[in-house]
């Protein structure tokens, strides 16, 4: 019933975008917390299992002292900043809604909600779902999470959830490239 609610949630912010109300539940078991030894662990399953072995390297974009990745998400082409510093990849109300329109995001996607700090400390509510594919460059990623802020104009951010998924990767500021190996 939960992921029935935030799914209705999300659509009710994808047909009324302009006029936001919030209700939430509260939540104290759906914080995810993995230790650094099984995440290492499984990102390298993962990364034999997906065959994650080549690199890639793609062209970031710089706008307003940030760098732009070009990133495909469940076949949407979207624009992140790169930022080690996110422990998930982010995603605004705007992108999801837009996403749960076009069934790029299903009630099967919701994983649950839960608490987020931003750089500033404050705290958010959002939505915890499985993005089907992230695919960055010429790598494909596979059930990745990410979460949902409850923010419409909250920047999509290319955090750890990602980014640990590789082995290194390395950034070119002369070249503005970004290669994942």
């Amino acid at each position: 019933m939960k992921r029935e609610y935030i799914y209705i949630l999300l659509i009710a912010l994808a047909l009324n975008s302009c006029h936001r109300h919030r209700s939430y539940e509260e939540s104290n078991s759906d914080n995810i917390e993995h230790s650094a030894d099984s995440r290492n662990r499984s990102n390298d399953e993962y990364r034999e299992e997906k065959g994650i072995r080549k690199g890639t390297k793609i062209h970031m974009k710089q706008s307003g002292g940030v760098y732009l990745v070009p990133i495909t998400v469940n076949g949407l082409d979207l624009e992140f900043i790169f930022d080690t510093g996110a422990s998930s990849i982010s995603l605004s109300a705007a992108e999801a809604t837009v996403m749960a329109r076009q069934g790029k995001i299903t009630e099967d996607d919701i994983v649950g909600e839960a608490q987020f700090y931003d750089a500033n400390g404050d705290v958010s509510v959002g939505t915890i779902v499985t993005l089907r594919t992230v695919q960055i460059g010429d790598i494909t990623l596979h059930n990745v999470e990410a979460s949902v802020v409850d923010n419409i104009q909250a920047p999509l951010l290319l955090g750890q959830t990602a980014l640990s998924k590789f082995g290194k990767v390395t950034i070119d500021y002369n070249n503005n490239t970004i290669e994942f190996n």
